[in-house]
């Protein structure tokens, strides 16, 4: 736009509306930044002149082609005064200060100004220098075209210089249909702001980046600042600031407690300040574990430090009352007008054990053993559960976020950022709520193509979801709802410790080709147990082969081997009793080993085949079992941490994990074998072994194998301002229980050591190139996953250059590298709840022997954060110095030297403050999947068959569901719908009446003509109020005709007498109308109608209805009480594939009537197909139609016919799923 004195003035002041609250937002930037977005007022004319000095003369010029230093009076009026109509601005704010501006003013046909009903309108744009880079533009473009659009301008016009070819950028990557032309010098473009697939696709692919980055900045921050250490052991600060030292955190970490003197000082080795404020240097995340009535002034000083998240560990808010709620509100409002995004609060913490991060910022006691799943919880006492269950049963996690009340980072942003990360093969979830189902359903489709999502859910039932957790209403059961996720590629269990069972499968065995298993075993009756729990959920079980209770360990690897070979079999279950001597004991501990290593051995020649261990929960045989399908790392001694020599033998282990006295435990190879490509890994460390004064690990908080045990609850529940001290950071513990025990305070006996060995690194893989801003993360190899996913059917046009949309590197660190050698860790969460066990040599603060490279290491400068400035005293410099271990090798190819050079958008290295910043992601998901650990494969153990079985059924069908997406099917375009016809008609009847919250059933007519308009025929039933008016109608339609009774308690209850079918003449009605009358009640009770037959069939219904928790849902069944009282019904989201509807038709149980069960006539399903179709596309493109009943839908061997139809109508509701970009509202 050119310089607004150059405009000629609008033709005549319109009336100011009301100022548009509805367009606040707030909004993820790219970097993973937030930014909140708000209509331009009178009272901004100081902020817009600040904004404008600072940017620079060269924005400027593009701004108005001419150089122009400063704002008139004039001109700030004019930028500041709008009727929000046809004169529109908008800011996006950091700290309430400006940092990008967009208007648009309504213009006619020659370009002059205008009013409505002109329907075209100039746009431009000015974004600060310094924030240039971070999608702001696209940002305010989504949101001033959505205004717009309201105010009915349906098309943007822009001047821009050719010379500007980050905003021309802009424009072009928007995904609107626009035309282009070169006039006068500049380039003209003319956006039609109609939405469009590929400009959803866009606007949904940007989402996906910047809430990815958002998380990554949270999980992978190069400094810390723990706000509320206390100065004495104990407290939840305190405890959290020595988990993130002694996880071996590689950043550097601060200590702020108010109660600290002025003075420069340290705690636990690390500098230490009164406030955030006095850190000298940038900090990215703050851990805050302050009573709630103190979190806004910390809040407030990390904002003007510019801290980039916050961890909120504090309680206090929404679970404690509506004081609590909008203390809360208060927390995400404050955080957000700063750029802030925030874990919590009532949270648990976080942990990242990826190598160049190794970061414990949770209550957990001790970082775990790295692995490649993924877990998000929404309770502290259910995460510290899981994270001891996967642990015991040889799982390591790559992530793991408990986000307490989730008032702002949720489970839909963790997914963004699991899709892409190269770390994470399989996604845990335990659920408690879910705010924004539809936006889940979708990010958990696309994430289920590239990655297993398993999901356990809690506050299942209406109302019972817990206090601090703003969750939409739902009106449809919990079955349905499981239905709807399970479509969306979600594998529903019902309890945590289904979870872990099948989390441990995915992450260590591929998936099934099929539902055939083979079992075999030692035991006759163990193996009809297993056959008969497969029959059970499903599949598809083999004859049992016993191997007698003899069996040697060479008899199990054979008969695995045979089994693995068979080209009949998809999975094998082995089952395993302990062995029987002639004295009736037990074989040893090595007897196990032994038959461990042959079931791996075994395993490893068909590799595309799960395998999986059903074992008898007695003595060594059962340890040994679980050590041999265990990822779990083996404590070693105290001492020089150092490789151990490969061909050093070591000596024999006892049968309780126990090695005799000077001696170390054995380190045979790791879960991670070298790959290919990788020079002489040092060896990894022992996993599985228990220390001989543990035994095996219990969980943290009761329960068996995650099961969560309620009465014991998390120590961050205690953070409530009646039980902290009077000032942030004070040293009594803010739990009110006494402070938390510290590693001292532990008894020998209850002491862990922490290893040091190093498990090999996975390579990079591929990054598919930037055109593919949503494209799904393919599947791995045949090794890994048993098929290729679809596309995702958000992804864009491969054409279209959508991943960089303002014109510059979107990545601020390139790649993400993927992890390097990882340090091993003992944890023994189990222990004692949230108990410090020490680590390493005495006097040490940091894990033995947890060495990483150098940062001067030649062999290391192509990774990031390696050459960062180091403060004194961190973390890191304690590690080196305390660390007798060589550096790892960097296998070939793991990591990209363009990429950690790759400047961010402020220019620096890393992007953001150009300091020490988060870790990079991957510019899009890898080419090749998910990684096939290489070496022996993970056999999991259960100790009972149904669990095992189920485990693998699960596996089975999440098989099946990625077949079927790899095809999704589509959403028929059919001819002849008139759509603007059936919105003229739907807003005429809302105007019309007076429609309130539950809104308005349209007569029959009406109904009929609004499905009439989408091609659903409805047959035209006469009201009969006298025998004369039967007569009548039946002569209009022609015999035969039925008679119905349609009074609300008659309805669709042909159980009850009120229908008479097959009337042939006058006589047979007027009979059959006294008699319906004389039994029914009178025709004032009964309400008869007359209609036409047709063909019989089968009776079924159709059905939609808008959900306010889950959205659009399309349902099916058979008409008539068997089936309601059964809830025999199927269902599916909108809008509805052609492959959607035509499983849905198939899949209640009552289907077999449908196709020819006793040998009836098959009825014709493509018709039937039809209607559901045509119901979906309704429902879908006119959000105020909240019900649909299609009630019966007769279907007959040829064709089908519906004889009633029901609509509702109310006004739409809000879609947070559509629309621009927007962090939930608080």
């Amino acid at each position: 736009m050119r310089n607004p004195s150059d405009q000629s003035e609008p033709p005549a002041p319109q009336p100011v509306h009301a100022y548009p609250d509805h367009w606040e937002a707030d909004v993820v930037l790219r970097d993973g930044g937030t930014a909140r977005i708000r209509p331009i007022t009178t009272d901004d004319a100081e902020r817009l002149v600040s904004f404008y000095e600072q940017v620079s003369d060269e924005s400027k010029y593009y701004r108005f082609f001419a150089p122009y230093p400063r704002l008139s009076a004039k001109d700030v009026h004019h930028f500041t005064h709008h009727d929000y109509v046809d004169r529109v601005g908008l800011a996006a704010t950091i700290g309430g200060e400006f940092i990008g501006t967009v208007r648009y003013d309504r213009i006619d046909a020659h370009g002059r100004p205008a009013a409505a009903p002109a329907d075209e309108a100039e746009v431009a744009f000015l974004v600060q220098d310094a924030h240039q880079g971070r999608g702001v533009a696209s940002a305010l473009l989504e949101h001033i075209a959505a205004c717009a659009r309201e105010r009915g301008v349906r098309r943007f016009a822009a001047e821009v210089l050719p010379a500007n070819t980050k905003m021309i950028k802009v424009f072009t990557d928007a995904g609107y249909t626009q035309k282009r032309s070169f006039e006068d010098g500049a380039v003209r473009l003319h956006l039609d702001l109609e939405p469009t697939d590929r400009a959803l696709a866009v606007q949904r692919a940007r989402e996906q980046r910047a809430e990815a980055r958002s998380v990554q900045r949270l999980l992978a921050p190069g400094s810390i600042a723990v706000i509320g250490a206390g100065r004495t052991p104990g407290g939840v600060g305190r405890t959290v600031l020595r988990n993130i030292l002694e996880s071996g955190y590689t950043g550097r970490v601060h200590a702020v407690n108010t109660a600290l003197p002025d003075a420069p000082t340290t705690l636990d080795g690390v500098p230490a300040y009164r406030s955030v404020t006095g850190i000298g240097e940038p900090v990215d995340l703050a851990v805050v574990a302050v009573p709630a009535d103190h979190v806004p002034s910390v809040v407030a000083e990390c904002g003007d430090h510019g801290v980039r998240g916050l961890v909120v560990l504090s309680a206090g808010y929404a679970e404690s009352g509506p004081a609590g709620r909008e203390r809360q509100r208060a927390l995400v409002r404050q955080a957000r007008s700063y750029g802030m995004r925030v874990i919590g609060p009532n949270a648990f913490g976080i942990l990242n054990t990826a190598d160049d991060v190794r970061l414990n910022a949770s209550l957990a006691p001790q970082l775990p053993a790295a692995g490649r799943i993924g877990l998000f919880t929404q309770s502290g006492a259910i995460g510290i559960a899981l994270l001891a269950g996967l642990h015991r049963r040889g799982a390591g996690v790559s992530s793991f976020v408990s986000a307490g009340n989730r008032a702002d980072v949720s489970g839909n942003d963790i997914l963004q950022y699991w899709y892409e990360d190269s770390g994470t093969d399989v996604v845990l979830l335990y659920l408690e709520s879910i705010g924004n189902p539809r936006k889940f359903t979708r990010l958990a489709r696309r994430t289920a193509v590239a990655k297993p999502v398993v999901a356990v859910q809690g506050g299942r039932h209406s109302g019972s979801a817990p206090p601090g957790h703003a969750v939409p209403a739902t009106r449809v059961p919990h079955a349905t709802v499981s239905e709807l996720l399970r479509q969306a590629g979600v594998i529903r269990v019902d309890t945590v410790t289904e979870l872990v069972d099948v989390g441990i499968l995915l992450a260590g065995q591929p998936l099934p080709a099929g539902p055939r298993v083979a079992i075999l075993g030692n035991s006759e009756s163990l193996g009809l147990l297993t056959y008969d729990a497969c029959l059970a959920e499903g599949l598809r079980p083999l004859r049992p082969r016993d191997l007698t209770t003899s069996a040697t360990p060479d008899d199990f690897r054979a008969a695995l081997a045979a089994a693995l070979h068979d080209e009949n079999c998809d999975a094998v279950v082995v089952t395993a009793i302990p062995w029987v001597g002639e004295q009736g004991s037990t074989e040893p501990q090595a007897e196990g080993e032994v038959l461990a290593e042959a079931l791996r051995a075994a395993s490893a020649t068909a590799p595309a085949k799960p395998v999986v261990v059903v074992h008898v929960e007695l003595g060594a045989l059962a340890d040994a079992l679980a050590a041999a399908t265990s990822t779990a790392p083996a404590p070693e001694p105290a001492g020089p941490a150092h490789p151990a020599d490969p061909g050093t033998a070591a000596p024999p282990a006892r049968a309780n994990g126990e090695v005799p006295d000077g001696s170390a435990p054995h380190p045979p190879a790791g879960d991670r074998a070298a790959r290919p490509d990788e020079d002489a890994p040092p060896p990894a460390p022992d996993r599985g072994t228990v220390p001989a004064s543990e035994g095996p690990v219990p969980p943290a908080t009761g329960g068996t194998d995650g099961g969560p045990d309620r009465a014991t609850p998390p120590a961050h529940e205690a953070l409530r301002p009646e039980a902290a001290p009077s000032a942030p950071g004070a040293d009594a513990s803010p739990l009110g229980r006494g402070p938390v025990p510290s590693h001292q305070e532990a008894p020998p006996s209850e002491r862990a050591a922490t290893p040091a060995g190093r498990g090999a690194a996975p390579p990079t893989r591929p990054v598919p190139p930037d055109w593919a801003p949503e494209a799904p993360h393919p599947a791995a190899d045949e090794t890994r996953r048993a098929d290729s996913p679809a596309q995702d059917p958000d992804r864009p046009a491969p054409d279209h250059q959508t991943a960089d949309p303002d014109g510059v590197d979107s990545s601020p660190g390139g790649s993400r590298p993927a992890p390097g050698r990882r340090t091993a860790g003992w944890w023994a969460l189990g222990l004692r709840a949230f108990a410090r066990q020490p680590t390493g040599q005495p006097g040490n603060d940091r894990p033995t022997g947890s060495a990483r490279p150098h940062e001067d290491d030649k062999a290391h400068t192509d990774r990031p954060h390696t050459d960062r400035p180091r403060a004194d005293g961190t973390q890191a410099d304690r590690a080196r110095a305390g660390s007798a271990g060589p550096a790892p090798a960097d296998p070939a190819g793991q990591h990209r030297p363009e990429a950690s050079a790759a400047p961010g958008h402020d220019g620096s290295a890393t992007g953001g403050t150009g300091t020490v910043g988060a870790r990079p992601l991957p510019d899009r998901p890898d080419a090749d999947g998910p990684r096939e650990p290489a070496g022996p494969r993970h056999i999991p153990a259960y100790p009972a068959a149904e669990r095992a079985v189920r485990a693998l059924a699960e596996a089975v069908k999440y098989a099946e569901w990625r077949r079927k997406a790899a095809e999704p099917g589509r959403v028929p375009e059919f001819e002849g719908i008139d759509e603007a016809g059936a919105a003229a008609q739907i807003d005429r009847l809302l105007t019309a009446q007076e429609v309130g919250g539950h809104g308005v059933t349209l007569a029959p007519a009406e109904a009929q003509s609004l499905l009439g308009r989408y091609g659903i025929p409805v047959r035209p039933a006469f009201a009969a109020p006298d025998p004369d008016s039967a007569v009548r109608a039946a002569a209009r339609l022609g015999y035969p005709v039925a008679l119905k009774a349609t009074a609300p308690h008659l309805r669709h209850r042909p159980d009850l007498g009120g229908v008479r079918l097959d009337l042939a003449g006058e006589e047979q009605l007027c009979a059959a109308y006294a008699e319906l009358t004389e039994t029914l009640g009178k025709p004032a009770e009964t309400l008869p109608v007359v209609q036409s037959m047709v063909p019989r069939g089968v009776d079924t219904v159709v059905r939609a209805a808008i959900d306010p928790g889950v959205g659009a849902v399309l349902s099916f069944g058979l008409a008539g009480a068997p089936a309601e009282l059964l809830g025999d019904t199927a269902h599916r989201l909108v809008p509805a594939t052609d492959r959607d509807v035509a499983e849905q038709i198939r899949s209640i149980r009552t289907a077999p009537l449908l196709f020819g069960w006793r040998g009836s006539t098959p009825v014709d399903s493509r018709a039937l197909e039809d209607p559901l179709l045509r119901v979906s596309r309704l429902v879908d493109d006119h959000p105020e139609i909240t019900a649909v009943a299609l009630e019966p839908v007769v279907v007959a061997p040829h064709g089908l016919a519906v004889l009633d139809a029901t609509v509702r109508l109310a006004p739409p509701p809000a879609r947070t799923d559509l629309g621009p970009r927007r962090l939930p509202a608080y």
